[in-house]
């Protein structure tokens, strides 16, 4: 490990800025592209493999998620992280400039391929400057900038393609990432570099990655032009179990596998995991479905449906406040985050019970009540994991976690699509003239998918409860 001198606090503020830029370039690219998809489709003349360039870039970031948690304990933090915000550069440059839909496709995936990395490890560096009792309160500024991503990416993606270009939905990622690049890199050389000694397990990432790769295009349904019940859908879902079962062998068997056997192990890890992938499958997946629903039904534009996702998302930056926090004094630290979850499955499950009665206020207040539960678990979990591990595996355990947490996030958001728009409502969103029968259907699909959030709020938060509450190093306030 090279040590280096503690950061003052005009460094550690520009750390964290370098950090937030590289978080925000990630999770605002998850979201800037959709209101963009239709006019790029109709600019490259194919609109038909649009989701494409949704499904390249999530399977190459969930994919190699985890080999960048290694790289970061084997070569350090700072070296990865750059790697991964030029990798990201270029991706996004590549991306402006394609001329067809394959193109952008490709370019995508190369993007991702940087952007795979850039949370996990963001979360990994803090983890390395602070203690785990003051980590909390840092996870607070991640869940705005999260926050910050769902509202401006959609805005800024449509403003973009409608008043002036969409590729510069992507050029503004070159001066962005430059900004981090060069933040990240002058101060965190001052700052201490951890590294540890490690065996890059290349055939277990390999397996992983054709795995995780493969369930992904499948959840995804290959950009939506399959069926479920298809040829090529049950075969990706083969080809996906079969190189699982690989994995799983290898991890048990290799002396040091990608991901070590000593973090399933732990009953924090396994239930952190579970809580989190469940919680913030719930929250994604709202942000997904509600415009569909505001716009569908209540008759929002798609400037309103925007600007009605608001409150659910401050509700989410409120709940990891309050609750990062709670880490930094009290010693029972999960009792308002299991209070949080078991009040967010109780309001899904009231929506999902009386969501024709409820007047558009009702439906804000009993969302933002959901999501304040998430919020509040996110960085309890996150920052549990990294407080039961050693510092050998920190970047490795950081990087697992958000993993699954994709993974996770992907087939529950699939799932909540299949409960809001299967059996043909999706046709009746896109023909004015039934919007009589529009409207019992939607609220008839909605009440199964808030019967469905219920549940996974209901289990994140048995699991967050089960959750071991070791206490947390660092010197007590």
């Amino acid at each position: 490990m090279d040590e280096a001198a503690s950061p003052k606090p005009a460094e550690f503020r520009q750390v964290m800025v370098g950090l937030g830029l590289a978080m925000l370039l990630s999770a605002l690219d998850q979201t800037i592209v959709v209101t963009a998809m239709p006019t790029i489709g109709q600019e490259l003349g194919d609109p038909q493999n649009l989701p494409l360039i949704v499904t390249s870039y999530l399977v190459a970031a969930t994919a190699v998620t985890p080999l960048y948690g290694k790289f970061a304990d084997v070569y350090g933090r700072r070296h990865v992280l750059a790697a991964g915000l030029i990798i990201f550069i270029f991706g996004s440059v590549a991306c402006a400039l394609a001329s067809t839909m394959g193109l952008l496709a490709a370019a995508r995936f190369l993007q991702g391929l940087g952007g795979g990395g850039l949370i996990s490890l963001a979360q990994t560096v803090i983890a390395d400057l602070v203690t785990p009792r003051e980590r909390g309160r840092y996870q607070t500024y991640f869940a705005a900038v999260f926050a910050t991503s769902s509202i401006a990416g959609p805005v800024l993606g449509g403003f973009f393609a409608q008043y002036l270009h969409w590729s510069l939905i992507f050029w503004i990622n070159a001066p962005l990432g430059l900004a981090a690049l060069y933040v990240i890199n002058l101060r965190l050389k001052l700052l201490p570099q951890r590294r540890h000694p490690h065996h890059i397990d290349y055939f277990g990432a390999s397996l992983l990655v054709i795995a995780s790769g493969a369930l992904v295009l499948a959840l995804g349904r290959l950009g939506g032009r399959f069926p479920w019940i298809s040829a090529p859908i049950l075969g990706l879902f083969g080809l996906s179990a079969v190189f699982w079962g690989v994995f799983i062998w290898r991890t048990w068997t290799f002396d040091e596998p990608l991901i070590p056997t000593r973090l399933f192990k732990l009953n924090i890890m396994r239930d952190a995991v579970i809580s989190s992938a469940l919680g913030l499958g719930a929250f994604v997946g709202l942000s997904v479905v509600m415009p569909i629903y505001f716009e569908g039904v209540i008759g929002l534009n798609p400037r309103d449906c925007g600007l009605a996702l608001i409150p659910l998302m401050i509700a989410t930056v409120i709940g990891a406040a309050c609750s990062g926090r709670i880490m930094a004094y009290r010693a029972h630290y999960k009792i308002m985050p299991v209070l949080g979850l078991l009040s967010a499955a109780l309001a899904a499950f009231f929506l999902a019970w009386r969501l024709e009665t409820l007047s558009f206020l009702g439906l804000n207040i009993l969302l933002a009540i959901s999501t304040f539960g998430v919020g509040a678990m996110l960085p309890i979990a996150t920052v549990s994991v990294q407080n039961a591990v050693d510092m050998r595996d920190l970047g490795t355990a950081t990087a697992a976690m958000q993993f699954f947490r994709q993974l996770g996030t992907a087939a529950l958001v699939a799932l909540f699509g299949v409960l809001a728009l299967g059996g043909g409502r999706a046709d009746l969103l896109d023909s004015p003239q039934d919007k009589a029968a529009l409207i019992p259907a939607m609220i008839g699909a909605y009440r199964g998918v808030f019967f469905a959030i219920g549940l996974c709020l209901a289990f994140s938060c048995v699991f967050l409860a089960k959750m071991e509450e070791r206490p947390l190093r660092g010197a007590p306030h």
